[in-house]
């Protein structure tokens, strides 16, 4: 990348791992990062996916379908990990072999070059951090420059799907639209629970949802 991207999300590790966590981080994780040249038709792109709830869940429902999650918090890739795996030989149960991570921003990935032509058919942003202190505004992922980063990298009909139950944040969202070549095509979604929403930081009725195209 040309320049330091504001970092737009908070801590990259919680809680000591558990001994097992630190093998799949060590031996598997190399071996299920993206390869633009795996790529297969329509790829699924979750940003940001916690503990993996809904990437396993995108996983099972896509199964001809790459899912590639990206997520910097270590913990949380290290919980998919663990999940997508079988405890006694800790080889990727089946119905998660498409299945994908990058440990990182993924910003990272949208710029390296080998990604530029890559498409998804469906990019998925839930519970993003809202950062509700307006000195941390300038943090906020979804701002207009990013959508459109996301924007080039959306199929013809793919879709961009973004979920918060900080309302604030979603009007703000909204506004950011405004200034991309991206349009909202629905506000309705019905999907799992994810242990974010079951927080509900926010303390909002229910999260709101945005979907968006080009």
């Amino acid at each position: 990348m040309e320049k330091q991207e504001l970092r737009t999300f908070g801590r990259r590790h919680g809680k000591k791992l558990s001994i097992r966590k630190t093998m799949l981080i060590e031996n598997l994780l190399p071996n299920l990062q993206p390869k633009a040249p795996e790529i297969t038709t329509n790829p699924i792109l979750e940003i940001g996916f916690g503990n993996g709830e809904h990437l396993r869940d995108l996983a099972i429902q896509n199964p001809n379908n790459m899912v590639i999650g990206a997520e910097p918090f270590v913990n949380g890739v290290a919980a998919l990990l663990s999940a997508i795996t079988d405890e006694k030989d800790n080889s990727v149960l089946t119905e998660y072999k498409n299945i994908r991570v990058h440990p990182d921003d993924v910003r990272l990935l949208l710029h390296n070059e080998q990604f530029t032509n890559v498409t998804f058919s469906e990019i998925w942003i839930l519970h993003p951090d809202p950062w509700p202190k307006a000195r941390h505004e300038k943090r906020r992922l979804l701002n207009a420059d990013f959508l459109t980063l996301l924007s080039k990298h959306i199929d013809n009909n793919g879709k961009i799907i973004i979920g918060t139950d900080h309302w604030e944040y979603y009007d703000w969202i909204q506004e950011q639209i405004k200034s991309t070549n991206l349009k909202i095509i629905s506000t309705n979604l019905d999907i799992i629970k994810t242990r974010y929403q079951i927080k509900n930081k926010a303390n909002t009725v229910a999260p709101k949802y945005l979907i968006l195209s080009i």
